[in-house]
């Protein structure tokens, strides 16, 4: 299989390169330029080396860079903004403040170059920053301009080195698509052999002969990253995997009941779930603060999960859903399929496994989705919204109670079915957020004294900024009416119009 080296300089993108690599079927790995060397790229046979974007300026001395030999190997390499930069400055030309910065949607030309093949002498780019190359060096031509950045594109042809000052992986550059495109088929020759049915076939190999007798055990929280970790283990092992769901009662209205029957009924999965919604409730009394019940929820799960671990008797293995983004925040860059116990999961030391299996570690979340769909996970599990681990206790605002769980479940499922209903396109996260205030209302001729329930629905690509959704006024209209005329307890709808930033996606 062939590989793209992604060296990430701290680029806010990095993980948006790999994604754009991958989505043309050619695998991409990302690693911390200080966690790889010059024999350790060569050694791993990449077919092209991308750098990333980075906050730094790359005169100043401790700015981040790499062997100048790098541009010596023969293999063809991508430099993106800071990494444009950083190509310059290794091959000895120069990078200056420059006296006008460029950001965001710019118009920007080019010349004759293999970068941009199919794209139009002039189109629409996105830039971000505040340096420039100010001279290409020896043996580089300028290959693209704007109007204040003489130098947008520059390239070596012989040496296959390539550099743009621009962000070709967002959305915003109109043609940024067509320009990696150029580089990882025409400047690479990277095969396009990335695909998610060879991923599932040789993993399921490869544990069937590295497990040849072992138990595993999985926390199945339902969420997509367990769900589609759990049916792959159990295509390789059957019923060998364990599968621990810790219903805490803190899940949406029927998630457990469904959870519990799509892996046991439908996959016959080894599922073993446990009520713990009382102890949880007991160890939630009183308790306001928003972190505390983080702390108190992450706390307990810990324990329930040790107890039924202790009943099973000896099993050394435990499995994780974690994925790539996972690995590359923790600042590990190097992937493996089975590892020593390292607590990633935070589960605590004092547990008896020696090992932790993480079969989506290499993966990003939408290439985990098509895994799912693959293996026959039902389309609301594999599209299951963000759902935070302490459930609906962070979307009840003040104490939790029964009477609160069960108000907020109810007007939380009827604002769900009424969008899925809707002939809309779906914003990438809605929910209801039962507040801790009350108002005044009137049905028929009695005055009423509920709760105050928030709507929040918002779009986003990648939930790091998300505008919050225009849904119709009909939509809204109907979903306060169900509300307040189906859930007794609930006297008034607001809608929520913050974005992100200012405020956050979830309320707590």
């Amino acid at each position: 299989m062939d590989k793209i080296l992604v060296l990430d300089f701290g680029g806010q993108y990095d993980q948006l390169i790999a994604r754009r690599v991958r989505e043309q079927h050619i695998y991409a790995e990302i690693v911390p330029f200080d966690q790889i060397g010059l024999d350790e790229i060569v050694g791993k046979n990449y077919k092209g080396i991308i750098f990333t974007g980075g906050p730094d300026s790359v005169y100043k001395e401790d700015a981040p860079g790499f062997d100048e030999g790098i541009l010596n190997l023969g293999i063809p390499v991508l430099g993106i903004c800071y990494g444009a930069q950083l190509m310059a400055f290794l091959a000895k030309g120069k990078v200056e403040k420059a006296t006008v910065g460029e950001y965001g949607k710019i118009i920007f030309s080019h010349e004759e170059s293999a970068l941009f093949e199919d794209v139009p002498s002039q189109s629409v780019c996105w830039m971000s920053h505040v340096d420039y190359i100010s001279e290409a060096p020896e043996g580089f031509t300028v290959t693209a301009w704007s109007e204040h950045c003489p130098c947008a594109a520059f390239e070596n042809r012989d040496r296959k080195l390539y550099g743009v000052q621009f962000h070709p992986e967002v959305v915003h550059t109109e043609y940024g698509k067509t320009i990696l495109s150029s580089f990882l088929l025409n400047i690479c020759k990277a095969q396009v052999d990335w695909k998610m049915d060879d991923f599932i076939e040789s993993s399921v190999s490869r544990y069937r002969e590295m497990l040849p007798e072992e138990r595993v055990l999985l926390a199945l929280s339902g969420g997509v990253d367990s769900s589609v970790a759990a049916l792959l283990l159990n295509k390789a092992i059957g019923h060998r995997l364990v599968c621990v769901f810790v219903d805490h009662g803190l899940l949406r209205k029927g998630e457990a009941d469904h959870i519990e029957k799509t892996f046991k009924e439908r996959f016959d999965l080894n599922l073993i779930r446990v009520d713990a919604r009382d102890r949880f409730l007991e160890k939630l009394k009183g308790v306001r603060e928003p972190e505390e019940k983080r702390k108190i929820i992450g706390s307990e799960f810990i324990r329930v999960f040790e107890e039924e671990a202790k009943k099973l008797g000896e099993i050394s293995y435990l499995a994780q859903g974690t994925i790539y983004p996972d690995v590359i925040e923790s600042g590990k860059g190097k992937s493996a399929v089975i590892k020593s116990h390292h607590n990633v999961g935070g589960l605590p030391e004092r547990m008896a496994f020696r090992k932790i299996i993480e079969p989506l570690r290499d993966l990003f979340k939408d290439e985990v989705r098509e895994v799912g769909r693959k293996l026959g996970l039902p389309e609301d599990l594999v599209s299951r919204q963000p759902f935070p681990g302490p459930g609906l206790a962070v979307r009840i605002i003040g104490e939790i109670t029964e009477e609160k769980i069960a108000l907020l479940q109810e007007a939380d499922a009827i604002f769900r079915e009424e969008i899925m209903k809707a002939e809309i396109e779906k914003p990438q996260q809605y929910f209801a957020v039962l507040t801790d205030m009350h108002s005044v209302g009137v049905m028929g001729d009695e005055r009423t004294y509920g709760y105050v329930l928030a709507l929040r629905s918002v779009s986003t690509d990648d939930f790091m900024t998300a505008e919050w959704s225009r849904l119709p006024y009909d939509l809204l209209e109907t979903v306060s009416n169900r509300i307040t005329n189906e859930v007794r307890g609930i006297s008034r709808v607001v809608y929520d119009i913050t974005s992100k930033p200012p405020g956050t996606i979830e309320w707590e």
